[in-house]
């Protein structure tokens, strides 16, 4: 890379841009106090299954690595957003203190302020991960989360169905006046026919959605696209969150690719960057392959781009990222998108 991490986050700021590093190697903190507002991403798809807490938690991962300070939201009922970077809530011995974990829990914070009810500040409930995460690499920045756990969860996406949907800027709200010092916000969402998936897109900045290569999964990003766009309209134009782009994910290496897949990777770019909302997903330009070492990293408490920096699926985290902050940096009409494809299937085979 030929400009930082600070440069694309002080473009997203109206700030003037600063330093020049490689982003493949962990970049010094910078020595600028960080913006007080972070840039809000919510890594969301209309189906579940498809990676979007692997690709949270590496993507939050590489930004701190590079310096910056990252807080990981995890609005998924089932947790596994904080449990991938070491967070797993309420399995203590001592009720005591499981019931004041549950109390820092994302889940249970909505609730209350939902309820106007008092409740633990953001930074209070947040768990810091930032030296048995990312401890490792010069320079590091901070990396926390707002953990979740299931009933707490659960609890408060039944509030919010029983609420009007202007309420789904709660999130948002929170993150804005109590995320201060953080650059990066990244949501973990579920699945979009959870009304929790709305709160993530209201809360957002940008929007990034996953595809795999299958068809269904392509039909689903679209309909997400639309879903994004229609936002700033249910919100009465309090938010205003933008498709960032769609990324190919368990994607499989050039050698094997069949039909399916290269139909998928076409579809993708539908019509093009001067498509109209669900009619193209601006695909980026890196896709993440299938590597067992990405789930496998789970288990450990450490995403795969920690673990395997300088292998391929490190290589390609960093590079999605890369890409991102291309995209914070130029207009639309500017950025690079995948290819196009052309396949011939060979009918002897």
């Amino acid at each position: 890379m030929t400009r930082t991490i600070e440069s694309a986050i002080a473009v997203a700021h109206g700030m003037d841009p600063v330093g020049v590093a490689d982003a493949a190697e962990p970049a010094e903190v910078a020595d600028d106090p960080a913006p007080n507002t972070p840039i809000i991403f919510a890594i969301a798809t209309q189906k579940g299954g498809v990676g979007k807490t692997t690709t949270t938690v590496n993507l939050g991962a590489r930004f701190a690595m590079a310096g910056h300070n990252v807080l990981i939201v995890d609005l998924e009922p089932q947790a596994q957003a904080g449990t991938a970077i070491g967070v797993t809530l309420g399995e203590g011995a001592d009720p005591d203190e499981v019931e004041a974990e549950l109390k820092r829990s994302l889940g249970y914070i909505l609730q209350m302020a939902l309820q106007k009810f008092p409740r633990p500040h953001l930074q209070e409930a947040m768990f810091d991960r930032t030296d048995e995460v990312v401890g490792g690499f010069k320079g590091h920045g901070r990396l926390c989360v707002l953990a979740s756990e299931n009933a707490s969860m659960e609890a408060a996406q039944n509030a919010f169905v029983t609420k009007p949907y202007t309420d789904t800027v709660t999130l948002r709200r929170l993150l804005l006046a109590e995320a201060g010092g953080f650059d990066i916000v990244l949501i973990d969402t579920p699945p979009a026919v959870s009304h929790l998936n709305a709160v993530a897109l209201a809360a957002a900045d940008y929007v990034i959605t996953l595809c795999v290569p299958e068809y269904q999964s392509i039909k689903g990003a679209l309909v997400l696209s639309a879903a994004t766009h229609a936002v700033e309209t249910n919100t009465n134009g309090e938010c205003k969150p933008q498709l960032l782009g769609a990324l190919l994910n368990r994607s499989n290496p050039e050698s094997a690719w069949t039909s399916q897949d290269v139909h998928c990777r076409n579809a993708m770019i539908g019509d093009g960057l001067d498509s109209g909302p669900g009619r193209g997903l601006f695909p980026f330009v890196t896709d993440v392959r299938r590597d067992v070492r990405i789930s496998e990293s789970y288990i450990h408490g450490k995403p795969a781009v920690v673990r395997f920096l300088n292998q391929s699926c490190g290589k390609q985290y960093t590079a999605v990222v890369e890409e991102i902050l291309d995209r914070l940096e130029s207009p639309r009409g500017k950025w690079a998108i995948a290819e196009p494809i052309v396949f011939e299937e060979n009918d002897d085979a």
